[in-house]
């Protein structure tokens, strides 16, 4: 392998999308980001498919499959709040061999994709959700809105009920009720329809709906 890697970035929002890139922009003699378009599936060859999983509706190792399934690309590493073991070993056994959280430096994930790149597994130790570490970007974050809300109301505005919600970020539902009723007063929703409403102007609404298929 040459000392340059080409790394395609998976997510269904665009913002999402251009914080990653930005974040490895200044690794760009070693990292080629040669994808970005949150409406297609991985069409050129890659060494490695960064799969970000904000606000994803499905489990996450079934949208790992679907990526380590596609000619094209050689293997996945996964991007993610969700430290849980069972994530981790659901994701290897999916086919990905890199799993950093989002606690992560742009160094750290920069190495991390090389090691990755050029066949290693990388794999971070599990912990609780964590916190975003610098670079990271989300839906909402200029208007105060946190990491772990900004995917709640990503998954509100595409429909998901409170059960599902919680299912899908790993958190307890009373947990999810109480971010919910943060959310409705940071942004002047008085019940769903208003926050679907606002997430749907307010850029929470995914660009495409499904992840690389």
């Amino acid at each position: 392998m040459s000392d340059r890697i080409r790394v395609a970035l998976v997510n269904d929002y665009e913002l999402v999308l251009r914080g990653l890139a930005d974040m490895l922009a200044p690794f760009d003699d070693r990292i080629d980001v040669v994808q970005l378009d949150a409406r297609r599936r991985v069409t050129v060859d890659v060494d490695v498919a960064l799969y970000d999983t904000f606000a994803q509706p499905e489990p996450d190792d079934e949208d790992v499959a679907r990526l380590a399934a596609n000619d094209r690309i050689r293997t996945v590493a996964v991007f993610t709040w969700k430290m849980d073991q069972e994530l981790i070993d659901a994701a290897v056994a999916r086919g990905a061999t890199g799993y950093f959280a989002k606690s992560s430096t742009a160094e750290h994930l920069a190495e991390g994709l090389l090691r990755v790149a050029a066949g290693e597994q990388v794999l971070e130790a599990p912990r609780r959700r964590v916190a975003s570490g610098p670079g990271v970007d989300w839906p909402g974050r200029v208007d105060g809105i946190s990491d772990g809300q900004s995917e709640i109301l990503a998954l509100i505005t595409q429909g998901k009920r409170n059960v599902e919600i919680a299912e899908l970020t790993h958190l307890s539902l009373n947990t999810v009720k109480t971010h919910i009723r943060t959310l409705y007063s940071k942004i002047g929703a008085e019940n769903r329809v208003d926050a679907v409403l606002w997430g749907t102007e307010n850029g929470f609404r995914p660009d495409h709906r499904s992840t690389d298929r």
